[in-house]
């Protein structure tokens, strides 16, 4: 299973058999073996390129599934002994790398210092997809989900969006800003189909405007340089601003109607979580209480 595994992720036999430090003649033999037994062709053979059939594609899913569990099943077992010295599998978005997570991290591994972690920073519907198919188990996210059977959710706290004017804009002086003194401005948000570009497009229509977006940027840190530019206005999740505010511009909150975002933890419910994961998922629902502060 693993040699097909290799195998489909490189399409190419010799070079999964250097991976897998085996002869390229065992890794074939391996696969003719498996093919026969199961009856089904499950590659399609270009000279030496190799591509899955749509039978092999069923069967690449379900076997890193079940390669998940095994691993998971080897690690909980290490982990058993001694769960203050594991590793935490967890994944996250870009928009919780620099502040949320670190910070919590931080705190974990001073009360369990030998704690280890691997961390993945994936898009939003990754995130979601990954904790259902078993490429980790935790995920912090924002905003949670919608409910979903194969997914347990936690909120952690809830945010305020935020304002990011430039320095020299006409509202920059205000202590808050309501949102309708917006609704003739020129946005700079995330490209469509980004979930936080959906809050701030239902923020505006809630209240009767859809905005107008004159620019689009591919994440938060390309939204700043727009805004810093002079180039629009953007509504920020307000932990991107944490460690620093970008050079010409200022953060106002929004007072009327205030725009939130709920930031939360994930983990799959047809799935153990492994005992340090666990401990790691406890450990931030203390943290991270409802009326937390950034």
């Amino acid at each position: 299973m693993r040699y097909f595994v290799e195998v489909a992720k490189r399409e190419h036999v010799t070079e999964a058999a250097n991976v897998l430090h085996v002869a390229q003649s065992s890794v074939s033999r391996q696969l003719a073996q498996l093919e026969s037994e199961l009856g089904v062709d499950l590659f399609i053979r270009k000279g030496r390129r190799v591509k899955l059939t749509p039978i092999g594609k069923i069967l690449l899913k379900r076997v890193e599934q079940m390669l998940n569990m095994m691993n998971e099943a080897e690690r909980e077992v290490k982990e058993y002994l001694d769960p203050e010295k594991g590793v935490v599998r967890i994944a996250f978005p870009i928009s919780l790398a620099a502040h949320v997570l670190p910070k919590a991290i931080y705190a974990f591994r001073k009360r369990y210092p030998e704690a280890k972690f691997q961390m993945r920073q994936a898009l939003y519907h990754d995130l979601v997809d990954g904790v259902i198919n078993g490429e980790f188990n935790l995920a912090m996210i924002a905003p949670l989900p919608s409910e979903d059977k194969h997914v347990e959710q936690k909120l952690l706290f809830t945010e305020r969006i935020v304002a990011l004017l430039p320095i020299h804009h006409p509202l920059a002086n205000q202590s808050s800003i309501q949102l309708w003194e917006m609704k003739d401005e020129s946005f700079v948000t995330l490209p469509e189909g980004t979930i936080f570009r959906e809050i701030v497009l239902n923020a505006c229509r809630e209240i009767g405007f859809t905005p107008h977006i004159a620019f689009e940027g591919d994440d938060i840190d390309a939204l700043k340089g727009l805004v810093s530019a002079g180039l629009g206005i953007a509504l920020m999740p307000e932990v991107t601003l944490v460690e620093s505010i970008p050079q010409s511009t200022v953060k106002i909150p929004i007072a009327d109607p205030a725009v939130t975002r709920s930031i939360g933890i994930i983990c799959p419910t047809q799935r153990k979580l492994l005992p340090t994961e666990q401990l790691f998922y406890r450990f931030l629902s203390e943290f991270y209480t409802p009326d937390y502060k950034l």
